[in-house]
């Protein structure tokens, strides 16, 4: 189970969130599950995961940034979906200091998991700066995991 960085894949529709300034950054992992199992163990994070998550709410509270998301029928931990093709699913949201957005895209043989980020302002850096080696991170576990969820079916 090899996590690698990869560019993005180019039938992604995050391509279309992608401007100038912006972060991208993308890992890969040989899987033949799908985009919507893949994200659910995506977003069923380790307790190590959770947390991180925590710390984050305890110290981000105070500027008011969104703890859980906005309000959604349909959602994967707390990221609004707001796309899913099949073969990707995209979930994020606006929120005061920056818009990001989560890619989950499989193609039968590889699980890729992007993240993007659009700043606002110089709180918004900041805040990805610091963040950044945690979702390093978060992001390699997270497809460590989707590789072990389901091994690779061979033809007969």
């Amino acid at each position: 189970m090899h996590v690698n960085v990869t560019p993005l894949p180019d039938q992604s529709a995050l391509h279309g969130y992608v401007g100038q300034g912006d972060f991208l950054d993308c890992y890969s992992v040989a899987s033949d599950m799908s985009a919507r199992a893949a994200a659910q163990v995506i977003t069923a994070f380790p307790g190590w995961a959770r947390g991180l998550l925590m710390v984050r709410r305890i110290v981000t509270a105070p500027f008011g940034l969104s703890q859980d998301g906005p309000e959604a029928d349909d959602k994967l931990g707390p990221f609004p979906v707001e796309l899913d093709t099949g073969t990707e699913v995209i979930a994020g949201f606006d929120d005061k200091h920056l818009n990001f957005r989560v890619s989950v895209y499989a193609n039968g043989s590889r699980v890729s998991l992007a993240t993007w980020v659009h700043p606002h302002n110089i709180g918004g850096r900041i805040y990805l700066a610091a963040i950044l080696p945690f979702h390093i991170l978060v992001a390699r576990n997270a497809l460590a995991r989707v590789a072990k969820a389901e091994p690779l079916t061979t033809p007969a």
